[in-house]
């Protein structure tokens, strides 16, 4: 009794302990919180503006009274992210502010796709118009860390650090091995050769045709990015192609023997040039400012402009009803009535960073896109990805804006389900016994094979489909249905391939889709950008990602290096109905 009576004293202890932890967390956001609202951002003189995206993932946008909780440490594990558009609006206010001296950037291990890096690293390039200096170090950087430090005048590196510079590479997992050994056999239904979403449930590797187009991507993205890089170190185009390739950067003092980094210091080291730059002793601090509170400074511009575009940010997979965290089709239908509807709002932006999902979904957010582009200019300024129903959604549009390196195209359509009879009857001893009025009551049972007038249904229904896509594609483009399928069948494209093949009609981020908005309203710079959906408040958004955290937590822990596998089994519950998807989910490394 005197060990339970121990246990029981610590887990009331532990619990007691835990609550008082919540309750100091809460406590000090509060301070967080009444600190960031009284106070009236000012920026003193001689100051740096510090990016610290190391660790960070870079998204579309961010709550909008996004707070520094970095006071409060890391107890939850919790993954912090940077929106890319107060990113780029404190990196401009930067520039104009002659407070602001220089750009101090860690960027060493962010997490982002190709294209948005490259908008980030646009407007660092921007930014060295200026005349002002970027210095840039870390401890370790990975290809797209090194890409956006890259652009700074000087780069530095730990002394015993690392840098991954070896090119792109994407893995595929594939589970028909699995479903072999499990005794469940995936019905597939596709059109294109190339949409290759399917794969990964029949196939062992992937197809010449899949491999093709992903070799084919993934040389045009490494190509730009070291052309690039190449650019801002100096380095000819040729020697950095073959540093990359053969990997010769494989010691600290091989990046610096190579040019890519200027030198190897530590980090007191490269304060102290710093304080050199901004004419201070070395026993003074550096005062610096976070992109929050500067990209503060730029959101009071033209707020009594009658000229108001609305930019529209779908992130996610596309999916039917009014989710969040995902481009729901309710939900963004809404908005771009919203939009349309609003006689104050004269052009609109939908700002695409989807891989697809839903072609119901799709086709319902698409009637609202050709709707509004009855009313007023309609532009889509593409992110990292916009691609099957990502590409649906964007087709009605006037002008399609993608990267170079943005991932695009893959008009094609599946279908899937799962005959699951041998995993019942023969692994689980578990027998069905059906009783129907028509011959197709029980129509798609996964607990028997499909018979041959289920598999005629379904394929033609998915055939009809396709025909949808593309017709939307070609009456938005401007293209005959034969053009489009010439270059559809699921394949996916670079923004530079896409705008050689007609379905991106200019190249540039989401900056470069609301100036041609704005030229086409006649607005000149006299314009007011309106952002939607309205964000949730911080608070309530940070203890739905810390709820979701915990659970994250819990499965990578247990699974390991096979959380990957669980993710992408969990994601066959959001493949409901006919998808517009692409071809896998790609993972660049």
């Amino acid at each position: 009794m005197k060990f339970l009576g121990n246990v029981l004293a610590v887990i009331v202890g532990l619990f007691v302990f835990s609550i008082l932890g919540v309750l100091l967390m809460f406590g000090l956001i509060g301070i967080a919180v009444s600190s960031s609202s009284d106070k009236e951002v000012s920026v003193s003189e001689n100051t740096v503006l510090h990016l610290d995206l190391n660790g960070r993932s870079i998204v579309e946008r961010t709550s909008e009274d996004d707070l520094d909780l970095s006071m409060l440490g890391n107890p939850f594990g919790q993954e912090f992210s940077a929106g890319l558009i107060n990113l780029k609006k404190a990196i401009g206010e930067a520039k104009t502010n002659e407070n602001i001296k220089g750009i101090y950037l860690n960027t060493g291990l962010v997490i982002a796709g190709q294209a948005n890096l490259h908008e980030l690293r646009e407007a660092l390039v921007d930014f060295k118009t200026s005349g002002k200096f970027i210095v840039a170090y870390d401890e370790a950087y990975s290809e797209g860390g090194y890409y956006i430090a890259s652009v700074a005048d000087e780069t530095y590196l730990n002394p015993i650090g690392g840098m991954d510079f070896n090119g792109f590479s994407s893995e595929g997992i594939f589970f028909k091995g699995l479903f072999e050994k499990i005794g469940v056999q995936p019905e597939i239904f596709r059109v294109g050769e190339f949409k290759s979403a399917v794969e990964p449930f029949i196939l062992e590797k992937s197809s010449p045709e899949s491999r093709l187009q992903t070799q084919s991507f993934l040389d045009d993205m490494n190509q730009f990015a070291l052309q690039g890089v190449s650019e801002s170190r100096g380095i000819p185009f040729d020697s950095l192609k073959k540093i990359n390739n053969m990997m010769l950067v494989r010691k600290p003092e091989d990046a610096v023997s190579y040019g890519l980094v200027t030198e190897l210091l530590y980090m007191d080291q490269v304060l102290s040039k710093m304080k050199e730059k901004l004419g201070i002793d070395e026993d003074d601090d550096i005062k610096t400012i976070n992109a929050t509170d500067l990209s503060k400074l730029a959101k009071s511009k033209n707020l009594t402009s009658s000229n108001r575009i609305a930019v529209i940010i779908a992130e996610g997979e596309i999916v039917g009803g009014n989710a969040d965290g995902v481009i729901s089709s309710e939900k963004f239908a809404k908005e771009i009535r919203k939009a349309r509807k609003d006689d104050n709002i004269k052009a609109i932006v939908l700002r695409v960073n989807s891989p697809g999902g839903s072609v119901v979904a799709s086709e319902v957010i698409w009637r609202e896109m050709a709707e509004a582009k009855k009313a007023k200019p309609v532009y889509v300024s593409m992110g990292e990805v916009a691609a099957s129903g990502g590409y649906y959604i964007s087709a009605p549009a006037d002008t399609i804006v993608a990267q170079p390196n943005t991932i695009t195209g893959s008009i094609g359509i599946f279908g899937m389900m799962f005959n699951a009879q041998e995993l019942l009857n023969e692994h689980l001893g578990i027998t069905t016994d059906v009783v129907k009025t028509g011959e197709l009551s029980d129509f798609m049972n996964p607990t028997r094979p499909m018979t041959e007038v289920e598999r005629n249904i379904i394929q033609n229904t998915i055939e009809d489909g396709y025909d949808t896509f593309v017709k939307r594609v070609s009456e938005g483009r401007g293209m005959s249905p034969e053009a489009v399928k010439e270059v559809a069948s699921g394949r996916v494209w670079t923004g530079n391939q896409a705008k050689e093949r007609g379905l991106v009609d200019v190249l540039g981020g989401l900056n470069t889709t609301i100036e041609l908005a704005a030229a086409r309203i006649g607005a000149g710079d006299d314009y007011r950008v309106v952002y939607y959906p309205t964000k949730k408040p911080w608070f309530e958004t940070i203890m739905e990602d810390l709820g979701n955290n915990v659970q994250i937590k819990i499965l990578q822990s247990k699974l390991g290096s096979n959380y990957a596998i669980y993710k992408q089994v969990e994601k066959l519950k959001s493949y409901e109905g006919i998808q517009v998807r692409m071809p896998q989910e790609f993972i660049i490394k």
